[in-house]
């Protein structure tokens, strides 16, 4: 999925990532914060691993967890990947979706065509291996964005101390 397929962010432009910053940014960041809405209606954040294959978050959530059961019964979500420290730092990405499972529930050794490679890309990021171990607790969501949003205040000059 290119750019121009999510909703086009019309806001802070100026200090917008680029598609490929973007990108660069979610193949590297190791944590995201995935919004859900319980039964109640009440909000629901948790961190999570994740891999992005360019269109797609790829979310590997326990499947008795409360994100999971949240998703399942209303799949609209926000997620948001950031990072910096300083406030002059601050940089990162919100992506609004739907989550749908992908694979078997919990995931089995079962080959899968589809998540080979996100799954090759998730032991990689995480376990420093070409190989993937499903633990039978696990199950992968897909994300794909219906809108992207991103920041960069290090592109702001005014927040930049002079040197």
């Amino acid at each position: 999925m290119t750019q121009a397929e999510f909703k086009e962010q019309r806001r802070s432009r100026s200090i917008a990532m680029t598609s490929d910053e973007r990108d660069e940014f979610l193949r590297s960041e190791r944590v995201c914060r995935v919004a859900s809405v319980g039964g109640d209606g009440a909000p629901h954040v948790t961190p999570l691993w994740f891999v992005w294959d360019g269109a797609s978050l790829w979310l590997n959530s326990i499947v008795r967890s409360q994100r999971w059961v949240d998703l399942a019964h209303h799949p609209r979500t926000a997620i948001v990947i950031d990072g910096g420290v300083e406030f002059s730092d601050l940089h990162g990405v919100e992506i609004e979706g739907l989550a749908e499972q992908v694979g078997d529930v919990p995931r089995t050794a079962e080959p899968n065509d589809e998540l080979a490679p996100i799954e090759l890309a998730f032991a990689r990021k995480y376990a420093n291996s070409d190989v993937f171990f499903p633990d039978g607790r696990h199950g992968w969501l897909r994300v794909t964005p219906s809108k992207i949003s991103s920041w960069d205040f290090r592109k702001n000059q005014a927040l930049q101390t002079p040197r």
